[in-house]
């Protein structure tokens, strides 16, 4: 059984923690693009995007990350992936991206190299 797409949005005080659940795949990509559409980023802040509860993510997924990143780079603020799973790590490898986006294990540990 997969577990349902979900998205929900937190605050630290560097700035929003949108965190990722589920299947992340062409049918779920659209909400989390339209989630991510809706945040409000300022200059110099940092979105933190945890992906500990992703199950899969395809292209559609990884293009919607992707887009967050250029909603992110448009506001003038960073962005970072945390609990990225294991086999996502290595699609990201696999493709280049891996220096696209900075990754840390944890919210906390992203925030506070944000700092």
């Amino acid at each position: 059984m997969t577990s349902p797409f979900s998205t929900s949005t937190g605050s630290a005080a560097t700035g929003p923690v949108l965190t990722v659940r589920g299947e992340l795949d062409v049918a779920t990509a659209p909400r989390l693009r339209a989630h991510i559409g809706e945040l409000t980023l300022a200059a110099g802040q940092l979105l933190v995007v945890d992906l500990a509860g992703v199950t899969f993510c395809d292209s559609s997924g990884i293009s919607a990350l992707i887009a967050a990143r250029n909603v992110a780079e448009a506001a003038e603020a960073k962005i970072a992936l945390v609990a990225v799973p294991a086999r996502l790590t290595r699609t990201f490898a696999l493709t280049g991206l891996a220096d696209f986006f900075p990754t840390y294990p944890t919210a906390e540990e992203a925030i506070t190299a944000h700092g």
